[in-house]
């Protein structure tokens, strides 16, 4: 979906989310304004009724697949409780689904019936365990992880349609990421076919994983734009994940903890204290980290030997195709970020470019330079870009980012003139890639989750793709 939307894929968006009735509402122009409005008033959007820039681009953001209808009524009593004075009313708290749809237990079980397609089992029980452990912190609830039997919470992923209904098939990346079902039958959904990430580049499963055990335990979205049951799933930053509505909502359910006092985590420790990322102490195989699922980034320094990196680690791949064990990022290079959005080696000097968010690091083998990390957002360059590698023929980095690349120059670090430009200048590559790199037979060769595309740059185009792991030897799989 795009802010280019027909009519009719607009009024099916608004159906399937709870703001229309049925596929024949969109006859009535007023019916539909009126669907708008709420939606407007719901996204705390200016509320118009006409389908602006504004309303059009929210409408393509992913969210979750659970209706609004419900929650929009209950938003509006609440809002009007505030209006009218009623401060004490019980309504004005109430947002959660109706009484008779919550746990008649404080003690719940949870099974995980499958697993993402990148990410291992180890990483997703403990992202389960932690999700679980939020709601349990602030309220009365206890779970625990049912190995066998019938739980009372089931968690699986799905491709497509996967007998819910139509409404409720999933439509590959972006979208509907996931949805889940209120107390009794206690079921979470997630596309399978998005890319779920941890602390890496992706879709994060945790804070995902978090709002739908929310709808699991009887809570419906919340009108409140920073909450964790916001419709449209907030990012895990430094503050706390649950929001003070969030847990007056699931006090209201299911009372307080025992103690009397809440625990709340903020996003800063789940982020970086849980080891999500490879497990260092194993003694099998780690190829199988970045070459079953897909890695934030990729360069090749002056001696021909490749650096994948994936969440905390990086690899190192030989000319010869062998793969050390994975090492920590921040351990060879002091300073930078656990994670990073794009890496670079330059062909001149041998020194490495980090890039994460609107910051940019540079080292001359594990020494950062003098000067460095810097914001070079200041300087031209996007926020959070998708890749970066040097490139002989102009003698510069290029950075891209979405349909957009930057050349760059390394001294600097300020965008060259008349930059930046389309990547279709790039005939062929793909939009949002992962990484680039410059091979010794000639070509580049650009990344994009489990696909390679071969650029010949001689002709100017893609003359050949395929899956990396699979194919391309020098990868180390």
């Amino acid at each position: 979906m795009s802010c280019s939307l027909q009519p009719m894929v607009q009024q099916v968006y608004l159906i399937k989310y709870g703001y229309l009735k049925d596929k024949h509402s969109h006859e009535s122009s007023v019916e539909l304004a009126e669907a708008i409005r709420q939606f407007q008033w719901a996204s705390h959007l200016p509320v118009s009724g006409f389908l602006d820039e504004a309303t059009l681009h929210l409408m393509s953001v992913p969210r979750c697949g659970v209706k609004d209808s419900g929650s929009y009524t209950q938003w509006t009593e609440r809002v009007n409780a505030l209006f009218t004075g009623r401060r004490r009313s019980k309504r004005r708290m109430k947002r959660y689904s109706l009484q008779s749809k919550k746990w008649y237990k404080h003690h719940l079980t949870y099974k995980i019936e499958n697993w993402p397609q990148y990410l291992p089992e180890h990483q997703v029980r403990q992202v389960v365990k932690t999700a679980f452990q939020l709601w349990g912190n602030v309220s009365s609830l206890t779970f625990w992880e049912a190995k066998e039997g019938s739980p009372d919470i089931r968690l699986a992923f799905f491709h497509g349609d996967h007998n819910d209904g139509a409404n409720n098939a999933f439509d590959g990346p972006g979208g509907a990421l996931a949805h889940a079902f209120f107390p009794r039958r206690g079921e979470a959904h997630f596309d399978n076919d998005e890319r779920w990430a941890l602390n890496s580049k992706g879709r994060n499963l945790f804070i995902v994983m978090v709002h739908e055990i929310g709808h699991t335990l009887g809570l419906e979205h919340s009108p409140v734009k920073s909450a964790l049951m916001s419709p449209y799933y907030k990012k895990l930053g430094k503050d706390f994940v649950l929001s003070f509505d969030d847990i007056i909502s699931i006090q209201n359910l299911y009372g307080k903890p025992p103690e009397g006092t809440t625990v709340q985590l903020p996003g800063s420790q789940l982020m970086f204290s849980y080891e999500w990322s490879a497990d260092l102490s194993a003694p099998t195989n780690h190829m199988g980290s970045y070459c079953k699922s897909y890695f934030d980034a990729i360069t090749v320094d002056t001696t021909r030997n490749v650096y994948v990196f994936k969440g905390h680690h990086y690899w190192t791949v030989s000319r010869d195709g062998v793969v050390n064990k994975p090492q920590l990022l921040q351990k060879k290079w002091l300073g930078l970020p656990s994670v990073v959005d794009a890496a670079a080696v330059s062909e001149t000097n041998g020194k490495f470019y980090f890039f994460k968010g609107g910051r940019c690091w540079r080292y001359t083998s594990s020494k950062p330079d003098a000067g460095f990390p810097m914001k070079c957002s200041d300087k031209g360059l996007p926020r959070h870009p998708d890749a970066a590698f040097y490139f002989q023929p102009l003698g510069h980095l290029v950075v891209f980012k979405g349909p957009k690349y930057y050349v760059v120059n390394e001294e600097s670090m300020q965008v060259e003139p008349y930059y930046p430009r389309s990547v279709l200048d790039w005939k062929g590559i793909p939009v949002r890639m992962n990484g680039i790199l410059v091979q010794p037979d000639g070509f580049l060769y650009f990344f994009k989750d489990d696909r390679y595309w071969k650029f010949n740059q001689i002709k100017l185009k893609v003359i050949d793709s395929g899956k990396w792991a699979s194919e391309l030897r020098w990868m180390g799989c």
